[in-house]
């Protein structure tokens, strides 16, 4: 026998790693979890380590930071950590609304943008289904007015009062979406599908979401959303796609949906974010420890990163973009998880490190910023919710003095784990406090992001429709470089996209980028 190929797992010995045994079950989707089970080693990744915490904060009452699971990723080693861990912050509920309701600091960026640029589709998040089947169009019609219903942040205006923007929730009979039909040609669809996704918003008057139902014959069309940003963000379309699928099936049954309340709404969300975080002219609140960790860490950060582009950067961004897809082989994902597990990492730590070191290599210098989108969802009433809550973490790394690559990774795993510590400061907020160079040409401390997107897929059942997802493409760039990438667990392997600016690269550089990586 090889005693050393695994280890049986025990079960738990005491109510803390009872209840841990089901909360690790609960969020990796498992059936049952022993003590000695490992998070990571289970499929655990740092956005459901994000989860984990927030159900653990939740049923202790303690507050217990994502580094605690890294360094104790088991039921046994974390049932420990709960024990001293201190109590936990003020969790978030409905709360007692003023008159004026401020936007969150998420969404003051984008409506900044929003009025300097002018309405553009920059921050459109549009969805595409083809639906093969007899649609009911005014059951859909209704689904979506149900949905916006449901979700305030779907009927939330932006108008300015005395110079200052706020959040202006529409009664549902005010805000009741409009589904266009249009009828096109089979060869017409993708340049139709191509306008509808850059519908543009004034986000003064309209609300954030709009539909656009192409109707190709009589059993086959495409559905089109568009949200925009300052309402949503990826986690967010779960939970629409499932519910707008929930309700067009209770529609076309002559039902109203009976989905239960949500916990809370966005506003809730605004307002408990600025009472948790405090005053940044005070001291000793929440905000000022976390904006001080930041400042030292991004002192003397450079303006850009050098990157190869092909032409300079012309004084004003265009935005306009362009994309190229790559997939990585079932055998590379093997050996990166095996590499992850073996430096105490996530597979994300790795591709970090390694996009590093690329961009290090490839001219960008010693000292190399990359953002990173983090879901922001610390609060368990925060699940199910349609918003933007997710945040960017300005993720620096230090490859000077000719590291080997698992010291680099260390390094990367480091100042992921503090950056994670310090998550709750707005990206907003922080570019605001540090005041770099500002320029027109590209964006504030970073200007290439690595999205890691590991949030669960909605479960598209449209009554009596076959519903597949169309691949679309705005057209636009808001940072220089963007990689986004997802594990297939179905294939076993890594599928992703480059977004990257066309008016400062190539087509030809991009893939050589990729090909490097």
């Amino acid at each position: 026998p090889d005693y050393t190929a695994g280890t049986i797992s025990r079960g738990p010995r005491t109510p803390a790693e009872e209840i841990l045994c089901g909360l690790f079950a609960e969020v990796l989707g498992l059936t049952d979890v022993g003590a000695e089970d490992n998070f990571f080693d289970l499929g655990g990744h740092s956005l459901l380590a994000t989860r984990l915490i927030a159900r653990i904060r939740t049923t202790f009452g303690v507050e217990l930071g994502v580094r605690s699971l890294f360094e104790a990723p088991t039921v046994a080693g974390l049932a420990q950590q709960v024990g001293g861990a201190g109590a936990a912050r003020t969790a978030l509920v409905p709360a007692q609304r003023p008159e004026t309701i401020p936007l969150s600091f998420a969404q003051a960026r984008l409506w900044f943008l929003h009025r300097l640029e002018g309405p553009s589709p920059t921050y459109n998040m549009p969805v595409t289904l083809r639906l093969t089947g007899h649609v009911d169009i005014p059951a859909l019609e209704m689904a979506l007015a149900d949905v916006v219903a449901r979700h305030e942040s779907l009927r939330t205006v932006f108008p300015e009062v005395d110079g200052v923007p706020q959040q202006r929730v529409l009664p549902v009979r005010e805000a009741r979406p409009q589904l266009t039909v249009t009828p096109v040609d089979a060869s017409e669809l993708d340049a139709a599908l191509a306008t509808a996704v850059r519908h543009t918003f004034d986000l003064e008057t309209d609300i954030p979401l709009w539909a656009q139902l192409l109707r190709i014959s009589a059993e086959e069309h495409a559905l089109v959303l568009v949200v925009h940003h300052i309402a949503s963000d990826g986690w967010s379309l779960r939970p629409l796609l499932g519910d707008v699928s929930t309700a067009y099936r209770e529609r076309c049954a002559g039902r109203e949906p009976g989905w239960a309340e949500l916990p809370v709404q966005y506003a809730d969300y605004t307002l408990w974010q600025r009472d948790l975080l405090g005053d940044v002219e005070d001291p000793h609140s929440e905000i000022a420890a976390q904006v001080e960790y930041w400042k030292q860490t991004l002192a003397g950060l450079p303006d850009r990163i050098s990157l190869p582009t092909d032409r300079p950067y012309p004084p004003t961004a265009s935005y306009e973009g362009d994309t190229i897809s790559f997939a990585w082989p079932a055998d590379l994902h093997t050996r990166l998880e095996d590499l992850a597990r073996q430096s105490g990492a996530s597979l994300f730590m790795v591709i970090h490190a390694a996009l590093a070191a690329l961009l290090s290599r490839m001219g960008g210098g010693e000292d190399i910023a990359v953002g990173s989108p983090i879901a922001g969802r610390t609060d368990q009433a925060l699940d199910d919710l349609v918003g933007f809550f997710v945040n960017t973490l300005v993720l620096r790394t230090d490859t000077s003095g000719d590291p080997t690559f698992r010291q680099l990774l260390n390094h990367v795993r480091e100042r992921s784990l503090d950056a994670y510590a310090h998550q709750d400061v707005p990206f907003e907020h922080l570019v605001e406090t540090l005041n770099p160079v500002r320029s027109l040409a590209h964006q504030p401390l970073i200007q290439v992001m690595l999205a890691w997107q590991n949030a669960d897929h909605a479960d598209l059942e449209f009554h009596g429709l076959v519903t597949d997802v169309l691949p679309i493409d705005t057209g636009t760039a808001r940072m220089d470089l963007l990689f986004s990438m997802v594990e297939a667990r179905a294939s076993h392997g890594v599928s992703g996209v480059v977004e990257f600016r066309s008016d400062i690269f190539d087509r030809s550089t991009v893939a050589s980028l990729v090909d490097r990586l």
